[in-house]
Parts: C-alpha cells; structure tokens; sequence
C-alpha cells in the first residue's frame, strides 16, 4: 500500500538537523571492544524503516527517532511491527553487501544493519565513541532507540560520543546505509568502479579519559631533516594542563602546556634521528601522555619538498616508481577489508619494483597507510572529487572539503603519505578550477608538510595531433603536474607513441597518473589485437620510452596493478563487469606488461642507485 505520508516525512527530514559526527581521536590507539563481525540486517529499497508502518504523522519535535527501523519487538501479540531484526539475515562487518548476497550484487538503496553489544565502562568518569571506518555512501547511527547523528561520504571515518547512553547490557546499535548515488554527490553518479555499499571498514567502542587527547601532528618541517613541528589538542573540561611527548628510543622527552582551548604548538629537535625511506622504514614509537591519558604511535619521520623540477625525499632526489590501486581484493572480487588485503596488493607492488602507490580515487582504509609505513611505501592519496560534479553548489563543495579533512585527520602522521590529491580527470572550467584551489588553500592550512596535486588532462594541439599539451590553471597552485594519458588505447593505437611530442610548460616536476590498457589474462593474440597480454604489453613497452623524454618526468602510476571491478565495462566473454587494465588478472596471475614495467623500475633503481 502506498504510504501517502511519505512526500511529507522526506520534506520534514529534508531539514531535520541531527548531530555532527565528533571530532577524530586516532582510534587505532583507543579501541577496547571490536563491533566487527555477524550484524543483522533488513534490505529496504523504499526506505520504508523510516515509518515502521505505522501511519501516525512524523513529528520531530516530539520524537526525533519515531518511525524508524528501530529494535523494537511487539508489545503485545495485537501490535503490528512488520520487521524483526532477530529473524532477520547477517552480514560480515566489515563488509561490501554486493559480495556476500548474489540478491545484492548490483543494489543501491538502504540496509539497516543492526548489533547488540555488551559493556562495562574501565573507568567511572571515562567517555565512550563508536567509531566507523567507512560506510557507503550515507550513514544514519542510532543508540538504545536514540539518533546519534548522520554522516556523509564512503570512505572516512566518523564517530559518535555516546558517554552515558551505554548499558551493561543488551545495548542496540542500528545504522541505515544508503549507497545511492546523487549528481550532487562527491562522487558524482558517474565512476568507474563498483559502487559496493555497506559498512566496508570496522567498527569500535572506543574509551578515553574525561579529559583526553583527541588529536596531534608530529611531523618534521618541510625542509628540515631534524626540526618537528605539529600540534596536540586536548578534548574535555580541564584543558589547560601539561602534555608530554616522548621517543624512547632517541632519548626525547619534552613537555607543553595547552592553552584554555586544549591546543599546544610542538617545536622540538630530532638529534640522531634516523629518516624514514623506501629502502630503511624506520619507525619509532612516540607517546603521547596528558593526566591520565596515554596514547602509544609508531611514526616515521621524513621530509618531503620540490625543488625546480625534482622531488626531494629527505633531501635527495627520488624517481617515483609508482602504480595505481583500488580498494579492492581481485580475488573475492569484493571490497579489501582487511590487512591480509592490504599486504597481498602491497606485496605485488614491491615485487613489480614500486616505491610509490597511488591510492585511487577515494581515500583507502587506514590500515594501508599504517601498512605502507611499515613496508616502505610512499602514497599518493585522493579524495573522490572524480569527472565532472556540481561545481557550484556550496554544499558539494562542503561535502568535498569535509572528506579532505577527515582524510587528512586520520593521516596527517603517516611518514607514507607525500600527497593530497584534490581531483582526477576534472574538465578545465572556471568553476571547477575556482573549487579545486579552495581545496588546495584548504589542504595547505591542514597540513603544509605534504605536497598537492591532482590528476589532469593532456588535450592534443589541433594543428599537430602528435603534440600533447598540458596546460590547466590548477597547476599554477599544485606541487607537482599530474596528468592522466592514454595514448595508445583511447587515442591511437600504441605505434603512435614513438611519434609524440610533450609540451608541458612548467618548471614544477612532472608525474604522469595513469596510462595503460585493457588485457584478459589468458588472452594472447597479435600486439594489435585489442584486449589480448601482448596489445598491454606493447602499449607499455612504447609508453614508457615516449614518456621518459618529457624533462621533468620525476614519476608514473600506471593504471592499474590488478584488475577490478566496474559495471562501465560490460563486454561479454572479455570485461564481464571488471576493468581489465590490471597488470595482474582477477585470477592472481600476472600479465605480460606486469614484466615489462619490472625491467623498467629495475632500470630506473640501478640508474639511481637507490
């Protein structure tokens, strides 16, 4: 029966305000109980939890959480619930739904997912948070009936305080996950990979003291291989007291005393320090103590800074010999939701010859980054402002710059990260360019340790299609000219490499972020046969001497280390829903280009002799 209460419960919840999500505390050091594992759930592709069924009119006022999906059951056997969480089917947290129903393999809509839970404070006056990895694409979070608050965006984690609200016992933690996608999203309706849905990343309660440090940066100065510069901020009622940072293993224990608003600046010297690289991913632990809280980090110190041309890496310069990843396993074919995941993708990396990955087109879990720190890998990551999106809308422009914040957040301490990326294949237009510099002011008040960049477009000059330009006003803002290109596959065929000639006008290093083409692992055939190993393995072997004449090539990520998933790629028999310009199949196996790429970097280490 149609609810005719539905157009006015969207109008009313239209401009319904619900709690912001809390600010981030570095979770990894705070976890005292893990939600992962069997949630139940209920599919609701009308979003009928909204009203229970019931037909009485939605009335914030009075009761903010009536008529939703709620864990309710029966008062008596006359009342009419029409749902039951109990009875209902489970899903692995984390986890993508798509991979673990074949019934939800292409849904878009709304899950409610629900957990019960069990806790006892460590402490009389400590305070409580559940935190969330990632939830695609939007989040509302519900406490023993209570709304807790909303978020927005699929990829970084958010949190709720939820300090008196526990129970000893039988305590209910419902969440509706939409993944929906809108042309005022961030990203828009159209990408190119799998739009997986769910609670992807894990789920804690997180404890800390009445008074704790909710947050800190201890990086060294740009420029400067032994001067740390960075922030703490304290979170709570007492927030003028003394904090102390310390690095046992280099003898340094320092003190700062936080002003009335909980924040200290840190300015201290790292004698002795030994620099955090690919070849030595030196990490020290660093504590963080203020009263009664104490927090424990493993950070590697480095530098990282442009000169002319080159990228300097703790002072010298550094060819990044890079690759393209999604946030995904190839071999579930479902969303990397673990460190085994991580570590098997990051293994083929630095098997192929990588020092660099870039983490494509969205921020990937934390435990990448923690992992890329301790196997020596330098990142690039991105926040999904991907193709064209609703460039002058403020609130598009909000939800992008509320991503690059909570990425940075969660990051800003990982020696692996050396850039923020603002965009990928963004059409050049004044709205677009005057969004993305807002961006990158915002990204340089955040953090002004790191580089900026973004993946552009080459465009071919009309009067000589052998002349690729590259020119967009954005790059008169970035730290390094990133640019997408694919000759070869979308624009020529691979014997129009060798004729090629580059026009990239800035005295700024160059890194080209993606080139390749589609294979089948399996598929052999003639080098001009599309889709087979040996066309890829052509187009790279004369992609990578055509781009090493442009003079300021200080880097590439070819696209892609492993096939993934993508509904844009339907052609039956060969993509079968997946992107095949992985150098490494669904399958495992590698392609034949995977090889010609390992010589190369193999080449460009022995030429660095690094």
């Amino acid at each position: 029966m149609k609810n005719p209460l539905l157009p006015v419960f969207l109008a009313l919840t239209a401009t319904l305000s619900v709690a912001a999500a809390d600010a981030l505390m570095h979770a990894s050091a705070r976890q005292v109980l893990s939600l992962n594992g069997d949630w139940h759930v209920i599919v609701d592709p009308y979003d009928n939890g909204y009203f229970n069924y019931r037909l009485e009119p939605y009335d914030a006022a009075k009761n903010p959480t009536s008529g939703y999906f709620l864990d309710k059951q029966p008062a008596s056997p006359s009342d009419l619930i029409e749902y039951n969480f109990d009875r209902s089917p489970t899903l692995k947290v984390p986890g993508d739904w798509n991979s673990q129903d074949d019934k939800l393999f292409y849904y878009e809509g709304s899950v409610w997912y629900r957990r019960l839970f069990d806790y006892t404070p460590r402490a009389t006056d400590s305070r409580q948070f559940i935190h969330f990895g990632g939830a695609n694409y939007e989040a509302d979070v519900y406490l023993n009936g209570r709304k807790l608050g909303r978020h927005v965006g699929g990829f970084t984690p958010f949190q709720f305080e939820v300090t008196g609200q526990l129970r000893p016992t039988g305590n209910s933690v419902v969440v509706r996950v939409n993944n929906q996608r809108h042309p005022e999203g961030v990203p828009t309706v159209n990408t190119d990979w799998w739009n997986y849905g769910g609670l992807t990343r894990d789920v804690m309660l997180l404890e800390a003291p009445a008074t704790h440090i909710r947050d800190y940066s201890v990086q060294l100065q740009r420029g400067a291989s032994r001067h740390v510069t960075g922030y703490v901020q304290l979170d709570g009622s007492s927030l003028a007291r003394n904090v102390r940072i310390e690095i046992p293993e280099l003898k340094i224990s320092t003190a700062v005393a936080t002003d009335s608003s909980g924040r200290a600046a840190l300015d201290f010297e790292l004698p002795g320090v030994a620099l955090w690289s690919p070849e030595h991913p030196q990490l020290y632990e660093v504590i963080f103590s203020a009263g009664a809280d104490r927090i424990t980090e493993k950070i590697g110190f480095r530098t990282i800074e442009t000169r002319g041309t080159d990228i300097l890496l703790n002072g010298r310069p550094v060819f990044l010999r890079g690759i393209c990843l999604h946030e995904e396993n190839p071999l579930r074919g479902a969303r990397a939701t673990s460190a085994e995941d991580d570590r098997l993708v990051l293994t083929w990396a630095k098997e192929l010859g990588c020092n660099f990955i870039r983490l494509a087109h969205y921020p990937h879990n934390e435990a990448m980054a923690r992992l890329a720190d301790e196997m020596g890998l330098l990142l690039w990551e991105e926040v999904p402002v991907y193709w064209t999106i609703h460039w002058e809308d403020p609130a598009t422009y909000a939800n992008a710059a509320n991503q690059l914040t909570e990425l940075i957040a969660r990051d800003r301490n990982r020696a692996s990260v050396i850039i923020w990326s603002m965009a990928n294949e963004t059409p050049v237009s004044p709205a677009r360019t005057a969004f993305l510099k807002k961006e990158v002011a915002l990204a340089r008040q955040l953090d002004p340790s790191r580089l900026i960049s973004a993946a552009m477009e080459r465009r071919s000059d009309p009067a000589d299609p052998a002349t690729n330009i590259v020119e967009d006003p954005l790059a008169e803002v970035t730290d390094i000219v990133s640019f997408n290109e694919y000759i070869g596959w979308y624009a020529g065929l691979p014997d129009d490499c060798p004729k090629a000639r580059w026009v990239v006008n800035y005295n700024k290093p160059v890194l080209v972020s993606e080139f390749g083409a589609d294979a089948r692992q399996g598929m052999h055939g003639d080098r001009l046969a599309r889709f087979t190993e040996e066309f890829q393995e052509d187009v790279y072997r004369q992609t990578l001497p055509m781009l090493d004449k442009i003079p300021q090539l200080r880097g590439i990520t070819p696209w892609i280390l492993c096939d993934f998933r993508s509904p844009r790629r339907p052609l039956a028999g060969i993509q079968d829903g997946w992107n095949r310009k992985g150098l490494v199949g669904e399958n495992g196996m590698k392609k034949k280009a995977f090889f010609i790429l390992q010589d190369y970097y193999a080449k460009k280490t022995a030429e660095a002799g690094r």
